[in-house]
């Protein structure tokens, strides 16, 4: 009665659907509906239009309502809304603030020549200048146990248990926005996300709204932050203003409070910190770019897990696949994953690479036939035999692993030994997981030479998975934007443009050996096998 419809083609469709729906609330962020009739009374018009001489003032206090008094650190007179500027300056730091305390800034746009609480028309918010953190363990030499020349204080804090406790961290950037622009709100259409930041008064007739004073969280990052001890008087501050549009504050808005519903869910500063770098290195254009981009990798990556599944769980046959680069792919993404807990990297790195991590030691099952059976709490591994087709696929495989052991071993172990000497470690396992990732990173590719050299010999690449083959490719391309955006480390980026060298190679294998039709694919079918049956005559 109605078309059958295949499991992708669903996915897909429902992709569509949700790439759809994103944009048209984008849509409703960015754009605001203006008021149609502007001399109504229906209408909020904006305080800046007068064009108030306006002052900013910026206070610290120990807490956010001024309670235990408070102190002016910087004041710009004749503040311009129009004009951008940045300014540097020291800040002296409260003994409860050295102490593990908490340090705020209230920043008040009032009218110039009074004091903000003499100015009845003045608006202000209050941010944190501070924030914890764990602080970052100490790297040592593994060799001479020398570490980095440190200050007394930090000395102190070098214990395990102090390692463990949060400590007051410095936010050196102070980022604020005015929107600049006259714009004149519907009262019925006054968007949830601006009436926050919105004060308004009555004069006469008219509702006027003061301005829209915005502080630009997002500009906080983790790399920006500085250590605060008990000896440290004052620190630097970064003062920077710009105007914004109501289209970018209300984007910005809602981005700051995913930020924020995202900690609330168990992501630390560092997970939060990495999405902030989405938004803040770069320019909205890319950003919307970012987005579609983000939305096909993410589709793209459940077609190949999908795909691979699929194709791993019908595999009977090990014809044509090396199982040596099977057993190394396993190896390679459990040490990656590793590797990637240990350096703290982003959620969206690290849950993917977990995820893959599990799916590899599956297929390694599959690859070696491998049977578990439980006797009790004691498991028995049983394994499979080859037949002929396979002892001869094996062959080629071995022979390929014997060539590339004289290469790989020497260079994994002496890099291991040069980082062991040179290089600074938080401990023995940094330093092992750090060069086996490294012998991964570095050299991992030649592993993957096996398969090609077993396509060589045989002459075919029918039996490889070819749709997972093909979304991982894609997705392989869209990493190498990603490498740009995304914080990780170095080495993990520069994998990426590896696999763009390995999949050309495999692709141009594709077009030298083309499909044979006779030989048995990756389901044990051939297409031009004569159907079973009995003979009969015309």
């Amino acid at each position: 009665m109605f078309p059958k419809t295949s499991f992708t083609s669903l996915i897909v469709g429902v992709f569509l659907l949700y790439v759809l729906h994103t944009c048209w609330v984008m849509y409703g962020i960015v754009y605001t509906k203006p008021c149609e009739k502007p001399k109504t009374d229906n209408c909020i018009s904006p305080y800046l239009a007068g064009k108030p001489r306006l002052q900013l003032s910026i206070y610290t206090a120990l807490r956010p309502n001024a309670d235990g008094g408070h102190s002016l650190i910087h004041r710009e007179e004749e503040f311009d809304v129009n004009t951008r500027f940045e300014r540097l300056i020291n800040v002296s730091l409260p003994k409860k603030t050295r102490k593990n305390g908490t340090l705020y800034a209230m920043v008040f746009l009032h009218q110039a020549g009074v004091t903000p609480w003499q100015d009845p028309h003045q608006v202000h918010l209050v941010t944190q200048l501070t924030t914890y953190m764990l602080p970052k363990p100490p790297e040592i030499s593994l060799i001479t146990g020398q570490d980095d020349p440190q200050k007394p204080e930090q000395q102190k804090q070098s214990s395990d248990s102090e390692l463990d406790r949060p400590v007051s961290h410095w936010r050196s950037r102070l980022t604020l926005n005015v929107v600049s622009e006259n714009f004149q709100f519907d009262r019925e259409a006054l968007p949830g996300d601006v009436h926050r930041y919105m004060r308004v008064y009555q004069n006469g007739k008219k509702m006027i709204y003061l301005p829209l004073l915005f502080v630009d969280e997002l500009s906080n990052r983790v790399k920006d932050l500085m250590e605060i001890n008990s000896s440290t008087t004052e620190l630097p501050l970064t003062i920077s203003y710009d105007s914004i549009a109501l289209g970018k504050l209300r984007f910005w808005i809602h981005m700051q409070d995913a930020v924020y519903s995202l900690q609330q869910f168990g992501f630390t500063e560092k997970d939060a910190d990495e999405i902030k770098g989405i938004f803040v290195d770069t320019n909205l254009y890319f950003l919307a770019l970012t987005f579609f981009v983000a939305a096909f990798h993410l589709l793209f990556d459940f077609l190949a897990f999908k795909n691979d599944i699929s194709f791993w769980k019908h595999k009977k046959s090990m014809v044509g696949m090396s199982s040596k680069a099977v057993l190394w792919r396993c190896f390679s993404t459990i040490v990656i994953f590793l590797y990637l807990l240990d350096e703290q990297t982003s959620l969206l790195v690290l849950i993917p690479a977990g995820i893959g991590s599990l799916i590899e030691v599956w297929k390694v099952k599959k690859a070696f036939k491998i049977h578990v059976i439980w006797r009790g709490l004691t498991p028995t591994f049983l394994f499979g035999k080859l037949d002929e087709s396979e002892k001869r696929t094996e062959h080629y495989d071995t022979l390929a692993m014997k060539y590339l052991s004289y290469l790989l071993y020497p260079l994994c172990v002496g890099g291991a030994v040069y980082a062991l000497v040179f290089v600074k470690y938080k401990s023995w396992y940094s330093w092992i997981i750090n060069s086996l990732v490294n012998g991964v990173y570095a050299f991992g590719f030649l592993f993957m030479l096996p398969q090609l050299f077993v396509n060589y010999k045989l002459k075919s690449v029918a039996h490889l998975p070819w749709k997972a083959f093909m979304y991982k490719a894609f997705n392989t391309f869209i990493d190498d934007v990603f490498a740009f955006i995304i914080t990780m480390p170095t080495s993990h980026r520069l994998a990426c443009f590896r696999d763009d060298v390995v999949f050309l190679v495999y692709l141009y294998q594709r077009w030298l050996y083309p499909v044979d039709k006779t030989r048995v694919n990756e389901y044990g079918v051939s297409y031009d096998e004569k159907p079973k049956g009995k003979s009969h005559k015309d």
